[in-house]
């Protein structure tokens, strides 16, 4: 007996009874349901109150410290108004642990010199006393302090290379020009007119920290160039901003090795830039020299992405992507360091973030779109 023809119903309630939980279960696994489960101990790094979602804060912390492609992540602290509002650690460091700023140590000679600058010491737009520059005919005599601040000061400069021990950095630091990382910066020729190029130098945060030496004693003695500049560091701006656990390291010419060896725990670096934010200022009480943070985070005319020891959250001429990309305010700048080394200042939403590791350049941009996602959580005020 041949079966009945089925109607245009019920062939359409089978398949909705078939198909349909063949679709969620097409759907498992894709982000379509509730996220998993926080694991509380990654939601009580963040404060009840942080100005932000908690729980969707904690998942972003937690996806930066979990994400191997963003290298190591040793230390994160996010402070709103200058209060820790969340604060994470990885496997062997915790709130005492001084930790290398690499290239965010340029930002702390910035302020040095910046407090010479006010002092009458030295100045802007006059050339710099650097006596080998300062024979008749040599151009690089014209290089002026803001120059070097700005990063274009024109000398030759090879910041990256392969093999890499074959870089500026890399020969200053460790190789022939270790013992006086000055001497080998300032004896590099003209590769540009100075002020027209931008080009990023690790040599020239030790020409700075040289030319601190040089106004603050006449004799070229080493240890007495690594007291005094170490005096003058401690009494004029860690003692007044409270950044106790800062260490700054000396070249054996008692040169303060100002583009890389300072070293300071996480909350020291975010009180840096608390102290940045407010404009030189803690508690009130001025600091820096009016207007020099204003300076120091002004675009240079030859790169729009750069200030003066700290970097911009803008496009480059270049045409190359803001340092953090997608919808933040206006305003945010950073000091950074490789690998993975970022104080990220946003003053319009009253955050300091701060994060600590290592990595490739590769993950670093993996970080920085971490960071960026931590930032976007917080709202403009």
């Amino acid at each position: 007996m041949t079966a009945p023809p089925m109607s245009t119903c019920r062939i359409a309630l089978i398949r909705s009874l078939v198909l349909t939980p063949l679709a969620m279960l097409a759907g498992c696994g894709r982000g379509d349901g509730p996220p998993a489960p926080l694991d509380p101990a990654a939601l009580a790094v963040v404060v009840a109150r942080p100005g932000a979602p908690r729980e969707r804060l904690a998942r972003a912390i937690d996806g930066l410290f979990a994400d191997s492609g963003a290298g190591e992540t040793r230390a994160l602290v996010i402070e709103v108004d200058g209060w820790i509002v969340a604060e994470r650690y990885g496997p062997g460091f915790d709130k005492t642990t001084p930790q290398l700023g690499w290239g965010m140590s340029d930002t702390v000679t910035g302020l040095m010199i910046g407090l010479l600058v006010a002092d009458g010491r030295l100045r802007l737009d006059e050339s710099v006393p650097v006596p080998a520059w300062q024979r008749s005919g040599d151009p690089r005599g014209e290089i002026t302090l803001r120059q070097l601040l700005q990063m274009r000061s024109g000398l030759r400069n090879l910041e990256t290379a392969s093999p890499a021990f074959a870089a500026d950095p890399a020969r200053m630091l460790f190789l022939d020009g270790r013992d006086d990382m000055a001497g080998y910066a300032e004896a590099q020729p003209l590769a540009a007119e100075p002020g027209r190029q931008f080009a990023y130098s690790s040599a020239t945060g030790v020409i700075l920290a040289d030319l601190a030496a040089r106004v603050l004693t006449d004799r070229p003695d080493p240890d007495l160039r690594r007291q005094v500049v170490g005096d003058y560091l401690r009494t004029r701006l860690l003692e007044p901003v409270r950044l106790r656990s800062m260490v700054p390291e000396f070249d054996a010419a008692g040169t303060l090795i100002g583009s890389t060896m300072i070293h300071a725990t996480a909350r020291d670096w975010a009180r840096l830039g608390e102290f940045l934010r407010n404009g030189g200022a803690v508690k009130g009480a001025q600091i820096l020299p009016h207007g020099w943070v204003e300076f120091m985070t002004a675009p240079s005319p030859a790169n729009q992405a750069y200030g003066a020891q700290v970097w911009l959250n803008r496009r480059g001429g270049d045409g190359a992507a803001p340092l953090l990309a997608g919808d933040l305010p206006a305003g945010v700048f950073a000091a950074t360091g490789q690998p993975g080394q970022y104080l990220v200042v946003s003053p319009r939403q009253h955050v300091t973030l701060v994060r600590l590791g290592r990595g490739s350049a590769d993950q670093d941009k993996a970080v920085a779109s971490h960071l960026a996602e931590i930032l976007r959580l917080f709202p403009e005020r």
